[in-house]
């Protein structure tokens, strides 16, 4: 239970990390969706670019049992990066954006 606890918490704070970060244009507003009692995770943005509305999901993150299921990553350094940085397993991640075919090759857990 420790483990997840410490995974909980890195990803909590990895995400509130990037929602901190203010997009260089337009008028947009990072936000955090953190549901624990299901162990769901999201940075969320909403806001207008010029005259075209911006609205969705930067980074999603589940974590189902021992692992942890990156489900979209819009971000450029890799967010499975950064929480292999902070010490978690690559055999915990899986990259879920990629098919089971993939998964086999990327270095991380298939699922």
């Amino acid at each position: 239970m420790e483990k997840i606890s410490n995974y909980r918490q890195i990803i909590q704070d990895i995400l509130t990390a990037h929602s901190q970060i203010q997009p260089a244009y337009g008028e947009i507003e990072m936000g955090l969706l953190f549901d624990i009692n299901r162990d769901r995770y999201q940075v969320i943005r909403a806001g207008w670019l010029q005259k075209k509305r911006v609205y969705g999901v930067l980074i999603h993150i589940d974590l189902k049992g021992e692992t942890i299921w990156i489900q979209y990553d819009g971000t450029e350094v890799g967010v499975a990066n950064e929480l292999v940085e902070q010490g978690i397993p690559k055999e915990d991640i899986v990259l879920a954006y990629h098919s089971e075919f993939i998964r086999q090759y990327d270095g991380f857990a298939v699922g």
